[in-house]
């Protein structure tokens, strides 16, 4: 069970608890989150998540595994413009980080391929990079305690040292 100010990801949002009330009607436990990007919202959730929704925000001993392990990820190896789009929502919603990298490193490839070519870049690989930066970088800016441009900073660094 998670604690008042704990950070969760919900769905796909950082939020953090903000209270745990009892509903009175039902006698059930509910989570009152706050989404970091937008505090004007307050989501209720059940404690007991049967949906799934919930899940612990990346502990900082996986995150450094993560980062030290960036270079082994592969990226998307059909790019066919047919399948692509597919792959990309099916990563984005697999809810791991490494599916977030692969989404990562395969739009940047492909659009730093385009700008090479002197061809103008996709906005649908401009879109889902943007979308798993967004997703990759707020976690791990919870757990390094640094805003989104220092974590983004922070992991090109690290990946520098690695490739020296």
């Amino acid at each position: 069970m998670y604690k008042i100010n704990d950070y969760v990801i919900y769905k796909k949002d950082i939020c953090q608890i903000k209270d745990i009330k009892n509903n009175k009607m039902n006698g059930q436990d509910y989570y009152v989150l706050i989404p970091i990007e937008d505090n004007s919202l307050i989501i209720n959730i059940p404690v007991d998540d049967k949906m799934g929704c919930l899940r612990s925000i990346i502990s900082k001993e996986k995150a450094e595994s993560l980062i030290n392990n960036i270079c082994n990820i592969k990226p998307i190896e059909n790019t066919d413009e047919r399948y692509i789009e597919k792959a990309y929502k099916e990563l984005l919603h697999s809810g791991t980080q490494e599916d977030l990298i692969k989404i990562i490193k395969t739009t940047y490839l492909r659009n730093a391929d385009r700008i090479k070519n002197n061809k103008k870049i996709s906005d649908k690989d401009n879109n889902y990079f943007n979308k798993a930066e967004k997703y990759l970088y707020n976690e791990l800016s919870i757990v390094y305690h640094m805003n989104f441009e220092e974590t983004k900073n922070y992991i090109i660094h690290k990946i520098e040292e690695i490739i020296k």
